[in-house]
């Protein structure tokens, strides 16, 4: 009898937990992306964007929505971080890419980061969201037009979506 309850309890207030990587070179607003994900999704006020310093390591953020939980990992972006990346390939649900789309001059580097990525087994299948950020800017370009330049044929079966967004702006 005690198992059919707690069956119950379980089911009724268990959240699925989904781990989601924030990857892209440095500079490209991920950790500005996260705090406003947090401020805007949760209770907790992000922090704002004058007070955001360059990642070294991860920052963590915790969104509930509905019944899943989503845990982004927002890992830093600079060359001699990106060796740390795989290894949070293995738990990862998703995968987010932010682009700085204000910045053609550093589109080869976040392509090649990003082919590095796609090549890892461990996310083989996983779903892809590509971000152009930065688009309160003048110059950034457009999703369509980074999706153009990125020329990612071949995506094993994956889930893949390019969006314009301005982390700053929200």
């Amino acid at each position: 009898m005690f198992s059919l309850f707690y069956g119950l309890w379980k089911y009724i207030f268990t959240k699925t937990e989904f781990h989601v990587l924030i990857l892209g070179i440095d500079k490209a607003g991920k950790t500005t992306l996260l705090e406003k994900l947090k401020s805007v999704y949760s209770n907790v006020e992000g922090l704002p964007p004058d007070r955001i310093v360059p990642t070294v390591g991860l920052n963590i953020g915790r969104i509930e929505v509905s019944n899943s939980k989503l845990v982004f990992w927002d890992l830093g972006g600079q060359p001699g971080l990106r060796s740390i990346w795989e290894k949070y390939y293995e738990e990862a649900h998703a995968v987010v890419f932010v682009i700085d789309a204000a910045c053609p001059s550093r589109f080869e580097d976040s392509k090649t980061a990003l082919e590095k990525v796609l090549r890892n087994e461990d996310l083989q299948g996983a779903p892809l969201l590509i971000l152009a950020n930065k688009q309160d800017l003048p110059d950034a370009v457009s999703a369509d037009e980074l999706a153009r330049y990125l020329d990612l044929k071949k995506l094993d079966e994956r889930v893949c979506m390019f969006e314009a967004v301005s982390g700053y702006d929200g």
